[in-house]
């Protein structure tokens, strides 16, 4: 059969690259890429259209138009940038969500992809290993919203029929798009302030374990999860998707190797510090290698390499 496909929020980190990728697969004729506003960069085989996934009447027009087979909804208000602005993140988090799935109800989409994260951890979840299935009491908005969007989902699935898949993304690190209002943006901006001042002033603080995810590997593991069989998914709301844990200490450490010269400074009391402390280290993605394969393939060491490689020809 062919496919048609919407990816809704293209603009974005993910958005950008997936589309990429989706276009190579697909073909590009078969991808239409939405945003609220155009892309800095358009390819000439771009498919693209201006779309508000808060304006259901303006995405059922474009459902018409292209009657989707698969929808990417990755239109969001990020973590640090929702704590400014609840009330738009929450508007647009889960009710972009809701406008999504009750349209691809309508349209009978086969297969939806729409990202969790690890923000929906909280304070008294385990911090090392966390598991699939533990205590979670998120304490950002953007991280109830996506608990709720995962509780959303399920119930779309088992009371509508849907196929949704979803993974818990940790900080994802990509050269190709600067970073979008997120609390691991430290992990992007500490390459880019290496290669242009050699210095960089970090928010978080030096020991601050976090998991993160290299774009090449965040965009595989999705595409697997789309293409895997719907009867060898055990997890119906989101699979914690596992990459590397590393600390602002360690990865100035790594850049230190190829950029000698690097320094880099900790600020204190900054806001995003407090989110960081209340989310996972490390997780366990047992459920995603049990059910789908899944096995990141880059490393601290690998991904600096390569961030540095393609900075250096972009900045």
């Amino acid at each position: 059969m062919k496919e048609s496909i919407i990816i809704i929020g293209a603009n974005g980190q993910i958005g950008t690259e997936l589309a990429i990728a989706l276009r190579k697969k697909f073909g590009a004729e078969n991808v239409v890429t939405t945003d609220i506003r155009e892309p800095q960069i358009k390819s000439p085989d771009e498919n693209f259209e201006i779309a508000n996934v808060l304006d259901k009447n303006g995405l059922d027009i474009l459902f018409q138009k292209y009657k989707p087979t698969q929808v990417y909804l990755l239109a969001a208000m990020l973590s640090a940038t929702g704590e400014k602005y609840p009330e738009k993140a929450w508007e647009l988090n889960m009710n972009g969500l809701l406008n999504v799935l009750d349209l691809a109800v309508t349209y009978k989409v086969s297969r939806i992809f729409w990202p969790s994260s690890i923000a929906v951890f909280g304070p008294h979840s385990p911090k090392v290993n966390t598991e699939q299935y533990c205590v979670m009491d998120p304490n950002t908005i953007y991280g109830i919203s996506k608990l709720a969007g995962e509780r959303l989902i399920e119930w779309y699935q088992e009371h509508r029929g849907l196929d949704i898949r979803s993974v818990r993304y940790p900080g994802i690190i990509s050269w190709k798009t600067e970073p979008g209002g997120g609390t691991t943006d430290y992990a992007v901006d500490i390459f880019y302030e290496a290669l242009k001042t050699g210095t960089y002033e970090c928010f978080l603080s030096e020991n601050t374990a976090l998991p993160m995810l290299y774009m090449e590997d965040a965009i595989r593991g999705t595409l697997e999860l789309m293409d895997a069989p719907q009867e060898s998914l055990s997890i119906r709301h989101a699979y914690n998707l596992g990459g590397i844990t590393f600390t602002p200490k360690e990865l100035a450490q790594e850049i230190k190797k190829i950029l000698p010269n690097f320094a880099i400074s900790y600020v204190a009391n900054d806001p995003r510090q407090q989110i960081a402390d209340s989310w996972p280290a490390s997780l366990d993605d047992s459920y995603a290698s049990k059910d789908w394969n899944w096995k990141p393939e880059f490393d601290i060491q690998k991904m600096t390499v390569d961030m540095i490689e393609n900075l250096k020809n972009k900045i």
